[in-house]
Order: structure tokens, then sequence, then C-alpha cells
């Protein structure tokens, strides 16, 4: 049995918070409720949470105020604002720190759990290149960033390697028995919206071929050698369109 996602729902309306905690425990959550930003932290201090859902507007300290102390202790943990208000500075404030969407009361349980299924899947990337040591040095240094990591050095083995969904490629454009603009033509015919990532080191020589790959929808090219923290942040961009595609608008990458 998969373990509960844990969910903190912060709100100074107390009726508010005890509905939401109630139906999404029934809905097989584990939530508990905190009515301040400063309950919210005492509780954050003690015990592991996956998710944060914090209302914009609550005295002492907002939603934004609270996420911005949640992000100094657990830069990693999701915060989502809730507000009544469709248009809002201090939803655009939460946004730009970095807060990972808001959405609007009364809430869409249905989006929401949608949303949490979203959050818990496993990040999995699939290094297709035919150079043994980049593809063991890579990988070592994603898995240690939390992803699950599956190497491929025979461009043949790809589709057996692919799922339905939860992961972005990781493609070398120049291999030795196959093009990896023809490896991208394979994944588009079987996984159309998989996310595609271009890697090469030949500039010049593969600019045709990239700029062919790029029309077919693979999502950018890296030249190597790249740094890590330039894929770590194509990879957030990619994250936050398919989560932007789950809530059904636009995720803005905030700081």
């Amino acid at each position: 049995m998969s373990k509960k996602i844990r969910i903190l729902v912060v709100d100074d309306d107390r009726r508010m918070v005890k509905t939401l905690v109630d139906i999404l425990n029934v809905k097989g959550c584990k939530a508990e409720g905190a009515n301040s930003g400063y309950e919210a932290q005492e509780k954050l201090a003690e015990r592991n949470f996956d998710c944060v859902l914090a209302d914009l507007k609550m005295p002492q300290m907002n939603g934004v105020e609270l996420h911005r102390a949640i992000k100094a202790t657990q830069p990693n943990l999701p915060v989502v604002l809730m507000t009544a208000y469709f248009t809002d500075q201090l939803v655009e404030e939460g946004l730009e720190d970095g807060a990972i969407a808001s959405l609007t009361k009364p809430l869409d349980i249905n989006l929401l759990l949608s949303f949490f299924s979203f959050l818990r899947k496993e990040r999995s990337m699939v290094i297709v290149d035919d150079d043994q040591k980049f593809c063991r040095t890579l990988g070592d240094i994603l898995k240690a960033r939390g992803f699950k990591v599956i190497q491929v050095t025979d461009p043949h083995d790809v589709m057996g390697k692919m799922k339905p969904d939860g992961q972005v490629v990781l493609l070398d454009m120049k291999l030795n028995k196959i093009s990896g603009l023809e490896v991208l033509k394979q994944l588009r015919k079987q996984h159309p919206p998989l996310p595609v990532i271009l890697v090469t080191g030949y500039r010049a020589e593969m600019e045709q071929a990239i700029e062919a790959a790029l029309k077919i929808n693979a999502y950018t090219c890296l030249y190597k050698p790249f740094k890590i923290e330039k894929l770590l942040q194509v990879l957030t961009e990619i994250h936050h369109r398919e989560l932007g595609r789950v809530l059904g608008r636009p995720v803005r990458m905030g700081g």
C-alpha cells in the first residue's frame, strides 16, 4: 500500500480547516490543520509534510509570510496559496517568491487531489547516450538529487524503457548506431507529450538536426559540457509546465 501524502492546511477560518482536513482524510490523504502561521510553523518543526495549503489573508502572519518562513528552513516543501479573490497583489507576491501555485476558494477537491497525485509521482530521468562515462557520472549526480535514473547506452533499447508518463528523456543527438533525431521521431510516435531534452557536444555539426528536433517539440538543447545547475533549471521548468497542465492553468516559476 502506498504511503499517504501528508498535507498541512493553514487557515484562520477554523470551520474551513476542519472541513477540508476531513474531506482530504476521507479521500486517502493524511491531513492536519493549523489556524495560524505560527501554529503551522510549530507543526512543521515537529513532523514532515509533503505539501502545505496556506490561506493568503490571515492575521499576524499571512500566507506569503508563512511561505517565506517555510522556504528559509524547508526550501523544497511545496506551498500552495489559497485565496477567495481572483486577483490579489499578495498572490503575485507569493508566486514571485516561489509558491508553487495559487488556488481560488471554494477549492475544487478533484483538482486538488490530481495536484497531490502529481506531487507524488516519482521523478524519473532516462539518459540516452552511448558515452557510458557520461551516463554514469550524470546519473550519479541526478540520483543524489532525488531522481530515479535509467541509463540507456544502446539507443535501440529506448522504447522498452519508456513508461506512459512521469519521465523526462535526456537524448544525445550524435549516437553511433542511430541518430538522436531518429530516436526522437520514434518517441514522438509512441509518446507524443514526452518531455525530451537534447544534448550534444557537436554544436555546428548537429545544427540542422537540432533545428529539426525542436520543430517536433524537443524541449530545448544543452551543449556539452553543461553545468548541472542549467539542467536542473530546465527540469524545474518542465515540472512547472506539467503542473500547469494538471491545474489547467500556467504555473509561474518563482525565485
